[in-house]
């Protein structure tokens, strides 16, 4: 049986060990970092990467680890209701709930089951070499692993894609986002319901269950250069000054937090590329189509990624065509997603006064059927 390289243990490298182990393929998993640490926000896994997970049979591992998502609400900054989506006629559809899950958690679980080792700390990936019977990675600290394929999942910075492709660079959307987790169940919030506020002023508030009684929520502010110095130093305190006119419970989920729980970052993606694979080597998840969250489809799509590949694969493949085949059956949904996620997230960060009230009216006028038919492809059959 083929023995596959996997480079990066996030969401879709561990996802398509699995998906390979399951296969009866033989794996080894390459990450970076010296530990797994608790580290990270919140995520939405979609009842379509939840139908993922139980294809290769780890559904039932990371279902308890989050609360199921029922509803999405989107406010104005007064608070008033823009849209409300009920998820449940497409949940029910496939059998599987969205599910709001810690990212830490989530990676425990998926590191749950995997062979004695699998999974390699510590072994910063820096190149590969590729032959006509497999491909030979080398790593920072001069060793090398060789394997019949290797699978790129390293992330939106990926050292596999920029080998591949080196012109490629993840793309900046315009604006900066804070995170954390919360201990938030003196609030009460109601169960199941992710909300989002759209704000004034290029402002965005959402937040979502992630299990006893904590809540993930994220905050978002335009900022034209990256990377900006003024927003660096930003702590809780002046997330509170920024986001205290907005509707509860925004000002108490930003009372909760203390400055060591917050974590920022720009928000970034990777315009959709023409190619995932070459030869023997193939990008998966972030490395191929990392998008912005504003579908709340990033780790979905890696998920979903492991799955497909799976089928690709199959007990017996010609490795090279089966990437082509993950190929062709990926670029479009994946690119799909990144497009729709990039204008969304436009849409929510508009600073004009006049094209934000033209906005909110619109969203209140849009009917519900059609909110439904604009959600309904993220479920379909992959």
């Amino acid at each position: 049986m083929p023995h596959f390289l996997i480079i990066g243990a996030g969401i879709g490298g561990l996802s398509a060990a699995h998906a390979l182990l399951k296969l009866g393929h033989t794996v080894g998993v390459y990450e970076a970092a010296p530990e797994l640490r608790e580290v990270g926000a919140g995520v939405v896994l979609g009842a379509n990467a939840m139908r993922a997970l139980h294809e290769f049979g780890v559904h039932d591992l990371v279902r308890p680890h989050g609360r199921p998502v029922t509803s999405l609400h989107l406010l104005d900054q007064r608070g008033r209701l823009l849209q409300a989506a009920d998820t449940t006629p497409f949940t029910q559809q496939l059998g599987f709930d969205n599910l709001g899950i810690h990212r830490a958690a989530l990676q425990r679980a998926l590191l749950t089951g995997l062979p004695a080792g699998t999974l390699r700390l510590g072994c910063p990936f820096e190149r590969f070499e590729e032959t006509a019977a497999g491909v030979t990675a080398h790593f920072a600290d001069g060793s090398t692993a060789t394997a019949d394929a290797l699978i790129g999942a390293d992330g939106l910075r990926s050292r596999v894609r920029r080998q591949l492709w080196p012109a490629t660079e993840p793309r900046y959307a315009g604006y900066t986002c804070w995170r954390a987790v919360v201990d938030a169940g003196r609030l009460s919030l109601p169960p199941g319901e992710s909300v989002e506020v759209w704000g004034e002023a290029g402002r965005r508030f959402g937040y979502v269950p992630v299990g006893g009684g904590r809540v993930y929520w994220f905050a978002c502010l335009n900022s034209a250069p990256p990377q900006n110095p003024h927003f660096r130093a930003f702590r809780a305190a002046d997330l509170q000054r920024e986001f205290g006119g907005f509707p509860a419970p925004v000002p108490q989920l930003l009372g909760l937090t203390r400055d060591d729980q917050l974590l920022w970052n720009d928000i970034l993606d990777l315009p959709p590329l023409p190619h995932f694979a070459r030869g023997r080597v193939l990008l998966l998840g972030d490395a191929a189509h990392a998008t912005t969250p504003n579908l709340g489809q990033g780790a979905g799509m890696a998920v979903e990624d492991a799955a497909v590949l799976a089928r690709c694969l199959g007990p017996a493949p010609d490795i090279a065509a089966a990437f082509r085949d993950f190929e062709q059956r990926r670029r479009a949904r994946t690119a799909r997603v990144v497009r729709t996620s990039w204008q969304l997230g436009r849409v929510g960060q508009l600073e004009n006064p006049v094209l934000t009230r033209l906005r909110n009216t619109l969203m209140q006028l849009l009917p519900a059927a059609v909110s439904r038919r604009q959600m309904a492809w993220l479920y379909e059959e992959l």
